[in-house]
Parts: structure tokens; sequence; C-alpha cells
């Protein structure tokens, strides 16, 4: 029997109806995401994924979730969302591989205060994206309309993945004195320090539709370059032998994020001169007059994925890791004595 007043759910702010027509709309684009192990299809109360069927005989499952934080501030004031999708599989995906796990799958959490179906579709695009590009499918998620708990245009993202790896080949295995550190460049500011990147651009007087100080195209769309998905290449080196771990260099900058790969007693003498600081933290830096400590604590200052391997391997890992795409530095060594240790100048 209907209500006195007739009032329904959309009439306090949530539309069932352009929830489903979201959920129909992205369909083809996790159906790209679909791998081995894959049981079912959105839509379901759960998600099924069959370990035997993605070829793991006695598997060790690796867990890693994440958001993006306030990078998504920029993305909001400037209707550019298409990247932060990537960047929220790259949070998680590039952290599982540093366990040695290969992502199996993700799933994503999208919370908004009212949905909007082109803006809603094109985040979880770009999630399905760098689902199909780290090799792992997006399985499931939860859109979540919230009227009254996020501003009209605001959203939040959050996701996790889950891996697997057999049984004793989980990272970092074998770090001694001596290993070679090989950095893999990043591009750009990946998702990490957003808080000081917006203080920076207000300081500096800015809008995002400014043209960019160091690149063609705004300010704000350099600012959005999505993380760099570290994956493939990883696997294919930890494949290959002689990689002992692996660090995803992200909130603590390489300062912070080495040291968690390092046996107890050991450190790392790194040379800055290994590698040219990016432009993008060239303008950073002189903008706030920060000095390079606080940088290297901060930011990834360049490099985005740091891999301790046997120095007998270290040139032919190199190799492996520049034809599957990467920029490849050697930025120094293992050594005795815990912390990081710099020698040259990034500034």
């Amino acid at each position: 029997m209907a209500g006195k007043n007739g009032i329904t759910y959309a009439d306090a702010g949530v539309d069932i109806d352009a929830g489903n027509a979201l959920v129909e709309r992205i369909k083809p684009a996790a159906k790209r995401t679909a791998r081995s192990g894959v049981m079912s299809g959105l839509g379901g109360f759960g998600a099924l994924f069959d370990l035997k069927a993605a070829g793991y005989s006695d598997p060790v499952l690796v867990a890693a979730t994440d958001g993006v934080g306030t990078k998504l501030r920029i993305a909001i004031d400037t209707g550019e969302v298409d990247g932060v999708g990537i960047d929220l599989v790259a949070m998680c995906v590039n952290d599982l591989v540093c366990q040695g796990a290969e992502p199996l799958f993700f799933l994503d959490y999208f919370a908004t205060g009212r949905l909007e179906m082109d803006k809603a579709a094109r985040i979880i695009e770009g999630i399905a994206k760098g689902c199909e590009l780290s090799g792992c499918a997006l399985i499931g998620g939860e859109t979540a309309e919230m009227p009254g708990m996020y501003p009209d245009g605001d959203f939040d993202l959050a996701g996790f993945s889950v891996g697997a790896m057999e049984r004793g080949q989980d990272l970092p295995s074998g770090v001694v004195e001596g290993d070679v550190l090989l950095g893999l460049a990043s591009d750009g500011v990946h998702s990490n320090g957003y808080s000081l990147v917006r203080k920076l651009v207000e300081v500096s007087g800015l809008g995002w539709d400014a043209d960019c100080p160091w690149a063609e195209g705004t300010l704000g769309a350099a600012l959005l370059t999505p993380t760099r998905l570290y994956v493939k290449q990883a696997l294919a080196a930890v494949k290959s032998g002689g990689v002992h771990a692996l660090a995803h260099i992200t909130g603590g900058g390489l300062t912070e994020n080495l040291p968690r790969v390092l046996p107890e007693g050991l450190g790392a003498d790194i040379n800055l001169d290994a590698w040219e600081l990016p432009e993008v933290f060239k303008w950073l830096a002189a903008t706030g007059g920060m000095a390079e400590a606080e940088l290297l604590k901060t930011f990834n200052s360049g490099i985005g994925m740091i891999l301790s391997v046997d120095a007998n391997e270290a040139d032919r890992l190199k190799a492996l890791l520049e034809a599957e795409g990467e920029t490849v530095s050697v930025l120094g060594a293992v050594t005795a004595g815990e912390g990081v240790r710099y020698s040259g100048a990034l500034i």
C-alpha cells in the first residue's frame, strides 16, 4: 500500500536506477580485465575466484588496500577524473608485487554525494584500465551514493587487491651487503605528497588551468599524471631470478621506503647523481624552497620502484627491465649499517 506522502528513496537523494545503469555501463570495461581464475561477473553479492584455474598449486595469498589521497581534490576541481582510477589500482598492485605476488583481482569502493553517471563511469573505466595494464581482474566493487556526506561533485575512492605466489617464493628474501640497487623511473609525483603539492601550488599563485611551467598543457593536468604500474615488468624480473627485494617508493620517499625491505643491520648508499630529477620536482622544490632531504622523504623524486638484486645479475636484470620499457638507473648498493646514506646532489 502506498504511503501517505509518496516519498521515495530518490527524493532523499539516492537514485537506485542510476546505480544499476552504471553497473551496466561499466560491464564491458570490467570484461576486458578478465583473466584465468575469474568465475563470476559484476552484479552478484560476492565475487568468485578459482586459484587452481589461475595456475597455483600451493598458493599463499597477499592483500593490499589503499586510496588515492588528496590528489582527488585536483581531479574534482578540474573535472579531469579519468586517471585517478589508474592511481587507485597502482597504489595497491605496486605494493603486492613487492611481496613477490602476482595481482589476481581488484575491488573498488566509490562514494559520492550524488551519482553523476558520466563522471562515475570515467572513474571506474580508469580503474579497469589500471587492472588491464597490471594483469588483474576487476571482479567487483561498491558504488555508494551518500547525500549529506559529500558536497556536490565530491567523491572518494578506495580499493583493494588480492594476489598470490607459490609458497616459499615471498619477498624480500636473500638481501645481502653488496646487492645492487636498480631504480625504475617514476612518471611524476604519482599519488603521495599531494597535500604539500596543493600547498605549493597555492604559494605559486597559479590556478589548475594555468599553463604548466615545465611541460605542455595545464598545471592541473600535469599533476594528475597517473601512477606508473610496475607489475608486469617487476614480475618478469622476479621470475628470471636474482631479485632479492622490491620497494615501492610512496609516502616517505626513498628515505623511508627502502629500509622497509632491508634486513636488520643493513642500509643503503645511494648516489643522487645516478638520475636526473624530473622537472616537476625541480619546480616544486624551487617554489617551496625545499631542502633536498625534505624532497627525498616526501616524494619519489623520480624513482618509483627500487630493486635490490644480486650483484652478478645486475647487468642482465637492468637490460631485461629496459626491454620491458623501464628507464633504469643504478642507484648504489646495500651496505652495512642501517639507514639510507646519500652522496651527490639532486638539486
